[in-house]
């Protein structure tokens, strides 16, 4: 049986190539895309089943890839909220779409990675939860072959978009929140991980934050992790007016432990996830609509198929305090 490798042998060209000549893909010469069919039809190859069956799909088959948090037993409500967004817009886009955890290719190089992707029919990508040491994924974005939507990361050329809200000024939108009323006169901030995008982004805020208030600021890395921070929080916080975490999870953490220690400061986090409302402290947070971000990464991803250049869309966030009675059903 003749396989796409055969066509891209006998034509001279990238598999990548021959997967966007037979998808219809928009950047290829008219050259290239002679080239192919004449190759296509000479060896009588036939698309695999996959391929196949997205025939009748409007814009043909996307991946969703996705490093999930270890640093929780909680369940990835995030997660799990972006998987649905983009499966509930796929349907509405006609696109079919499948989830790959980052975990199954991350021992994979740049060519090897093309070539599951390719392998696979796939020919947009959206890319959740990438660092800046994810020197592989860097160079699938910059080598061209996909069309890929990142989430929160500053990725934006030909064929990449972002999709993200302004960490900056939700981290001190949020900050403010929590300190009002009250005579603050030092912070203690958890941080992410130290190689995440959005840790740098609300870093920034925070401290600009601290600045333009005449605030004292204490900054440790907690790495999104709910025991890290609340170890975090018995040795740094009890000197400290205030506890700033830089997500949910380890805002729990510090509650917790500011419990513990019978003392009481205000606390805030960052993402709005339902956890948040079960704590009984009605804690300040910024909501993100992680379903609507992921629903409009794929409807950007779609733009992109349709041959558009990347861009960067910044959607609103929103400061909330949740309370039992806003997530029970």
């Amino acid at each position: 049986m003749v396989s796409i490798k055969d066509v891209a042998k006998e034509a001279g060209v990238a598999i990548s190539t021959v997967s966007k000549v037979l998808n219809n893909y928009p950047n290829v010469s008219d050259d290239t895309r002679r080239k192919v069919y004449e190759v296509v039809d000479r060896l009588g190859f036939v698309p695999n089943s996959v391929a196949a069956a997205l025939s009748s799909k409007r814009s043909g088959r996307i991946a969703l890839l996705i490093k999930l948090n270890t640093q929780t037993q909680a369940i990835d409500e995030i997660n799990m909220q972006y998987i649905s967004g983009a499966i509930y817009k796929a349907q509405e886009l006609q696109m079919d779409v499948i989830t790959i955890f980052y975990s199954m290719v991350s021992d994979m190089n740049v060519e090897e990675l093309t070539r599951y992707f390719t392998a696979q029919s796939i020919g947009g990508i959206i890319i959740y939860g990438m660092g800046k040491e994810d020197k592989v994924l860097h160079q699938l974005i910059d080598n061209g072959d996909f069309k890929i939507v990142v989430i929160d990361a500053p990725m934006v050329n030909e064929n990449t978009s972002v999709v993200t809200i302004d960490h900056k000024q939700a981290q001190k939108d949020v900050a403010a929140k929590a300190i009002e009323g009250s005579d603050v006169k030092s912070i203690l901030y958890i941080a992410g991980k130290n190689d995440g995008y959005v840790t740098d982004y609300r870093l920034e805020g925070i401290k600009e934050f601290a600045d333009e208030n005449n605030l004292s600021l204490c900054i440790k890395t907690g790495d999104f992790s709910e025991l890290k921070a609340r170890e975090i929080t018995f040795e740094y916080g009890r000197d400290m007016d205030v506890i700033v975490c830089a997500s949910d999870l380890m805002a729990i953490g510090a509650m917790k432990a500011l419990i513990d220690m019978d003392i009481f400061h205000p606390v805030c986090g960052f993402d709005g996830i339902i956890l948040m409302g079960y704590v009984g402290k009605q804690m300040h947070t910024v909501r993100q609509d992680f379903a609507g971000i992921s629903s409009a990464a794929v409807s950007e991803l779609d733009r992109l198929l349709g041959g558009e250049s990347g861009q960067k869309i910044v959607l609103e966030h929103e400061l909330v305090r949740l309370k039992y009675e806003d997530i029970i059903r």
